[in-house]
């Protein structure tokens, strides 16, 4: 209806990288419903951040999916298996990590088009980087053009041609420090934002998981302190 925000799906874990995505979306005016997911993961804090951002940014409704992916397991993110700690930054691009989780983004990506469907939203913002990553196949371009490309022959409103999907991947070729430098320039509070994949008691950050040493490396190249820690 004319007058009516554009409404988007975000897909929202409360790392820097999805916060910053949101603030993207709110900056070009969307109507925001952010989407979480408890899937069996080692840890609830995450769920924790993504709600208080999604408040933070005015999301108009924040959605939490409960997948039970720790029954599949197959990573150490859903499974009893050790994150790996200190793994030397070159190395850590060197093939797939035990953190990957099997065909996590594709799944979430499903669930975010269903409800954009429902919603009659036409984006879905995901804050998948192809830089400063872990080395998960799909956080590359090439997933979200094939995803996308998928997602507009598979719904009604695709075939039918009244809606199209879009997936919007705005971090898709930014430095972990360029995303930081966008975020704050947007207004992210990172002390809000959780990263860590395998966290202490009391959910303060390990600082020796890829996730924790991408974040440190990112902040310091960004000349900016973490308020997280």
């Amino acid at each position: 209806m004319e007058g009516e925000k554009k409404r988007a799906v975000v897909l929202v874990s409360g790392g820097v990288d999805s916060t910053t995505v949101l603030a993207i979306a709110k900056s070009q005016g969307y109507e925001m419903y952010s989407l979480s997911f408890s899937y069996g993961q080692r840890h609830a804090v995450e769920l924790a951040a993504a709600e208080g951002v999604s408040k933070y940014f005015g999301a108009r409704e924040h959605l939490v999916m409960n997948i039970a992916l720790d029954k599949i397991g197959g990573s150490a993110l859903t499974s009893p298996i050790d994150v790996p700690k200190c793994r030397p930054r070159e190395h850590s691009a060197d093939g797939i990590p035990i953190t990957y989780v099997p065909a996590r983004n594709t799944i979430f990506l499903s669930f975010a088009l269903a409800w954009a469907e429902v919603l009659g939203a036409r984006d879905i913002f995901i804050g998948v980087n192809a830089l400063d990553y872990s080395g998960y196949p799909d956080c590359r371009p090439e997933f979200i053009e094939a995803f996308e490309k998928m997602a507009n022959l598979a719904t009604k409103a695709g075939v039918q041609g009244t809606t199209k999907i879009t997936i919007q991947a705005p971090l898709q070729h930014m430095t972990k420090a360029e995303i930081i430098t966008a975020g704050v320039s947007l207004g992210v509070d990172f002390g809000m934002t959780h990263s860590c994949y395998d966290p202490l008691p009391g959910g303060k950050p390990c600082g020796q998981c890829d996730s924790c040493i991408l974040r440190a490396k990112g902040f310091y190249e960004a000349g900016i302190k973490d308020p997280a820690l």
